[in-house]
C-alpha cells in the first residue's frame, strides 16, 4: 500500500500539494515513485517560470520510463529543489519530504479541484 499523508491535496496524475499561506509546495506521491522505480533525473522549471493547472511543468525519469509532471495548481515558481539535481533518488527515499518546486498561487481556490487523502486513497483503490 502506498503512503498517503493527511492534510495534502492530491491530483489524478499523482502530484501532491501542501499549502503554506500563498505558496504551494509540489511533489510526487509515494504511489508515483513506486510505479516509476529508481528515479535518475528530475526536469524542473526555473524560478519565475509560470506553471498552469493541468499542464506539464517538468518530468521525472527513471530507469524504466519518463513521466511528465502535471501542475496541480497554477502559479509562479519561487524555488526548485536543487538537491534533486544531484540526488534525484531522494524522491524514492521520501517523496513527501523531498518536494520538487514551490510556487506562489495564482488562485488558491484551484485546490478545490484536487483530492484530499481519503479521496486519493479511494482513487488509488480503483486503479488497482
Amino acid at each position: 500500500m502506498s503512503k498517503i499523508i493527511e492534510g495534502l491535496f492530491y491530483s489524478e496524475s499523482h502530484e501532491w500539494v501542501r499549502t503554506e499561506g500563498d505558496t504551494a509546495v509540489i511533489g510526487i506521491t509515494d504511489f508515483a515513485q513506486k510505479s516509476m522505480g529508481n528515479i535518475v533525473y528530475v526536469d524542473m522549471p526555473e524560478e519565475d517560470d509560470e506553471i498552469s493547472q493541468n499542464e506539464e511543468f517538468g518530468a521525472v525519469e527513471s530507469v524504466k520510463a519518463a513521466s511528465d509532471l502535471i501542475a496541480p495548481v497554477s502559479g509562479t515558481v519561487i524555488e526548485k529543489n536543487a538537491a534533486l539535481e544531484d540526488e534525484p533518488g531522494l524522491l524514492n527515499s521520501d517523496p513527501y519530504a523531498n518536494w520538487i518546486i514551490r510556487v506562489r498561487f495564482s488562485d488558491i481556490s484551484e485546490t478545490d479541484a484536487l483530492m484530499d487523502a481519503a479521496e486519493y486513497t479511494e482513487f488509488l483503490s480503483r486503479q488497482a
